[in-house]
């Protein structure tokens, strides 16, 4: 009975302790890259401002875009100044 709470014990530990996945998108890029790898994963990159860059990344590999879904619509500001944000086409 001692052995099976200590295995009870040790499986709790490990599953509290495993890391977290970080969240993929970033909500400053209204386009994401979503390429797969080796072994069936997929790993998502929010970087592009347009679908011309994100095409343009995927060219060759084996990857597609899509729009990023916590993109935010707000108009951004840098030194005091409005700039109006890229449109994904």
């Amino acid at each position: 009975m001692c052995v099976l709470r200590a295995m009870m014990v040790v499986g709790v530990t490990i599953l509290g302790i495993a890391p977290c996945a970080a969240q993929r998108y970033d909500p400053n890029y209204p386009v994401c890259l979503q390429k797969w790898e080796w072994g069936g994963s997929s790993t998502i990159y929010c970087y592009y401002a347009s679908w011309d860059q994100c095409k343009a990344a995927a060219l060759g590999l084996s990857a597609m875009c899509l729009t990023n879904p916590y993109w935010s619509n707000n108009q951004a500001t840098y030194a005091g100044r409005k700039v109006a944000p890229t449109l994904p086409r």
